[in-house]
């Protein structure tokens, strides 16, 4: 325990980006125990979710903090995994350590798979149409809907069995969590050089003191925003209850999955659309094998990066049109943008060394 936490080797050169991994962990570990008090509170009936969830905010001691604190904590739990991930590639960490990038890969479909259930728990009108479409996009496979929603479309077995698996994986993610932070103390973590150095530091107390720093930042954003709503995360019409007789003018999901919200839009055909949708991140794999496709001093290349900071203006073009209506400009604008998500990702991962 002394070798990994006291006298743990770190690169000199690392700055305050490498201390997004921490924070994303402390998030997640908010984000389990707020969730264990509020499955006390919890009930995973149709009639009643809706009500139950009114009930915690207005008449249980300090539930309002509670219920936002985990509900605006899914949303910092994305921002961190979202900079932790751009750093990964900016910097090159998945040529340094492949299982690192697989491991870290897992993480991020289980907490996408966590996070998309959870918001269907508190079944509001959004909740409730966001679980229909992406569920109806498990059509084409035979008896997959009823077998995950207990029936043909989302209903009261369709909340129980989200909630039960709602509350189940968060405990398996922190055995993918684990096998993270195995691997990446394996081999020590990268730098913003880009390659292997001696010139290691412990971890306490220089490491430690901006991971202290860091937890003491995202604290005080947790409490802004769940004592003083700085920002609304949730779409307004969340707080309505589920109708399926009404339909929402525009159903769109949380922020965090609006870049594959954008792309979906963007494909006519909703097989089509669905495979998109999984290819643009299982893409993201391939980034471990770069060490078989390419030679690592492309990642100081000038144009290399240039093609990476792309790849980043790309992603916040897609966060912005995924939160648009479904207007043919702005589906025009997803489909040029897909196709040029995966031109950028060939150029990254198959871009050969010149011959002088």
């Amino acid at each position: 325990m002394k070798s990994h936490l006291q006298t743990y080797p770190c690169p000199l050169q690392i700055n305050f980006f490498w201390n997004l991994g921490f924070l994303l962990g402390v998030a997640i570990m908010l984000q389990i125990v707020t969730g264990i008090f509020l499955a006390l509170h919890y009930t995973s009936d149709l009639n009643s979710a809706y009500y139950q969830i009114f009930f915690l905010i207005r008449e249980v001691y300090y539930g309002r903090c509670l219920r936002y604190f985990h509900s605006a904590g899914a949303s910092f739990v994305f921002l961190f995994l979202f900079l932790h991930l751009g750093r990964a590639i900016f910097y090159g960490s998945y040529f340094y350590s492949s299982s690192t990038w697989f491991s870290g890969i897992l993480l991020l479909f289980f907490l996408m798979a966590i996070a998309f259930i959870g918001y269907v728990l508190p079944f509001g009108q959004m909740s409730f149409w966001g679980a229909t479409v992406i569920t109806n996009l498990l059509s084409p496979f035979p008896s997959l809907v009823e077998w995950i929603c207990g029936g043909y479309c989302v209903h009261c077995p369709t909340l129980k069995r989200f909630f039960l698996i709602h509350f189940i994986f968060p405990f398996l993610l922190c055995g993918f969590l684990f096998i993270h932070l195995f691997y990446l103390h394996f081999l020590s973590s990268n730098n913003p050089l880009r390659n292997s150095t001696n010139n290691k530091i412990p971890f306490f107390p220089f490491i430690f003191l901006k991971d202290f720093f860091g937890l003491i930042l995202i604290l005080c954003l947790y409490f802004l925003q769940t004592h003083f709503h700085v920002s609304s995360l949730s779409h307004p019409d969340n707080a309505l209850e589920a109708s399926a007789l009404l339909t929402p003018l525009h159903i769109v999901p949380e922020w965090y999955f609006l870049c594959q919200y954008a792309m979906l839009k963007a494909v006519p055909n909703k097989n089509a659309g669905f495979i998109v949708l999984l290819t643009s991140i299982f893409a993201l794999f391939f980034f471990g094998e770069i060490r078989n496709l390419t030679t690592f001093c492309l990642l100081n290349n000038n144009s290399f990066s240039l093609s990476k900071s792309y790849f980043f203006l790309l992603v916040l073009s897609f966060l912005w049109i995924g939160a648009q209506f479904p207007q043919e400009k702005f589906l025009s604008y997803a489909r040029i943008l897909t196709l040029y998500y995966y031109f950028l990702l060939m150029c990254i991962l198959f871009r050969k060394k010149k011959k002088k």
